[in-house]
């Protein structure tokens, strides 16, 4: 399956996506990139993938996305490798939220150089169909509120005890269809 239609143009305008999402956590923001995704990405997923791995990023892949063709799409394009597992990866890729492994499974960085913890990229049925939550910090003018569907009910838990880390921890961008949700280990929310 093909990738980007222009890749240097694309993965900057993906890239520049991504910040302006990681920048204004709980905004949504499009990604407006043509890409007809390998099963069971979403456009956002997938171009994310292209865009932020390459043959150096150590990645973990949920059960559904390693067995699937997307596997196969990433090593082709990125020339991706791929661990099974989740704490030694750079990157990981959850196409079901509902089964992926608990926040503390994954490399929340080293006190030393914290910038060496994964970013989680969690594929979410919805962005406005979930559980109401109030998100505060860097960012975010007076706060935020967010409703990301799809979800194990342990996250937000996970998450405060992941904010705990701080300057620690790891980073999520939610993806649902063409646009991402950003959510920083800085990120207080309140569910």
């Amino acid at each position: 399956m093909p990738g980007f239609a222009d890749p240097v143009f694309d993965a900057q305008t993906v890239f520049r996506a991504s910040l302006l999402a990681t920048a204004y956590p709980g905004r949504v923001v499009p990604v407006d990139r043509a890409l007809a995704p390998p099963r069971p990405f979403s456009s956002a997923t997938a171009a994310l993938c292209l865009t932020l791995m390459d043959f150096e990023t150590l990645a973990w892949l949920d059960r559904q996305a390693a067995s699937g063709e997307a596997v196969a799409w990433l090593r082709f394009h990125c020339a991706l490798p791929v661990t099974d597992v989740p704490m030694k990866a750079r990157f990981a890729v959850v196409t079901d939220a509902l089964t992926m492994p608990r926040l503390f499974d994954f490399h929340p960085g080293e006190v030393e150089y914290p910038d060496r913890s994964m970013t989680l990229i969690i594929q979410v049925p919805s962005f406005n169909e979930g559980p109401a939550t109030t998100w505060t910090g860097p960012g975010i003018k007076t706060s935020a509120h967010v409703s990301i569907g799809g979800l194990p009910f342990w996250f937000w838990s996970d998450w405060e005890l992941n904010r705990e880390l701080y300057p620690r921890g790891i980073d999520v961008i939610f993806t649902n269809g063409n646009a991402l949700v950003g959510l920083p280990r800085t990120i207080a929310v309140e569910a």
